[in-house]
């Protein structure tokens, strides 16, 4: 039965996958790991997929955590969002 009230399609908790993109530097991967661990401290690290750019200009990684609730992804979007190494989170 679907809750009128429910503010979000998931079920909490889940596996889920968040995409980060930014410019390709050397500290990159280490701050956004260090990031989303502050909002997921159960989050390997070890788990993070890479993938650079056709020309290697930017870095693509997707860091699956295990969400607890919408307004953990909240915060942890605004996060990354908000971070100057960042040019996309999805």
């Amino acid at each position: 039965m679907s809750n009128p009230d429910r503010k979000t399609l998931l079920e909490f908790p889940c596996n889920f996958p968040v995409k980060i993109m930014g410019s390709r530097v050397d500290e990159f991967a280490q701050v956004i790991v260090a990031l989303v661990l502050e909002h997921a401290p159960d989050f390997d690290p070890s788990s993070v997929e890479m993938r650079p750019s056709s020309k290697g200009n930017y870095l693509s990684l997707t860091c699956t955590i295990r969400a607890t609730s919408q307004l953990q992804l909240d915060n942890l979007y605004r996060a990354l969002s908000s971070h100057p190494l960042v040019k996309v989170a999805l």
